[in-house]
C-alpha cells in the first residue's frame, strides 16, 4: 500500500482521534474514552507506517497540519467552535503548505 494512502488514513484518523478527545469531555463515557486510546494507538502505528515511504519530516508535518484543519472542522461544525475570517485564513494558510510539502516530496 502506498505511504501516501496510509498517510491519508492517518490523517483522517488523527482527526477522528482528537474530536474523540473533546466528545469525552462533552459526556464521558467509559467506551468513548476506551475507543479513544485504541485511535491513539491505530493512529500512531499508521504514520509509522507511512513513514516507511516518505520523509519523516513531510509525513509529521503533513499529519499534524490536515489534523489541526480537519479537527477545527470537526469543531465548528460538531462543537460549536468558533468560525472567523482569521481563523479560516490561517487554515488556509495550513493548506497551503501542506500542498507544498506533497509537492516537494
Amino acid at each position: 500500500m502506498s505511504g501516501w494512502l496510509i498517510l491519508a488514513v492517518a490523517v483522517f484518523t488523527e482527526i477522528i482521534w482528537a474530536l474523540s478527545l473533546k466528545l469525552v469531555q462533552v459526556s464521558p463515557n467509559r467506551w468513548l474514552m476506551v475507543g479513544s486510546v485504541l485511535l491513539s494507538f491505530l493512529n500512531m502505528g499508521l504514520l509509522s507506517w507511512a513513514m516507511r515511504d516518505i520523509p519523516a519530516g513531510t509525513a509529521y508535518a503533513i499529519w499534524t497540519g490536515l489534523g489541526a484543519v480537519g479537527v477545527t472542522i470537526g469543531g465548528i461544525i460538531w462543537f460549536g467552535d468558533p468560525m472567523n475570517a482569521t481563523r479560516l485564513a490561517c487554515l488556509s494558510l495550513i493548506v497551503v503548505g501542506v500542498m507544498g510539502l506533497k509537492l516537494a516530496s
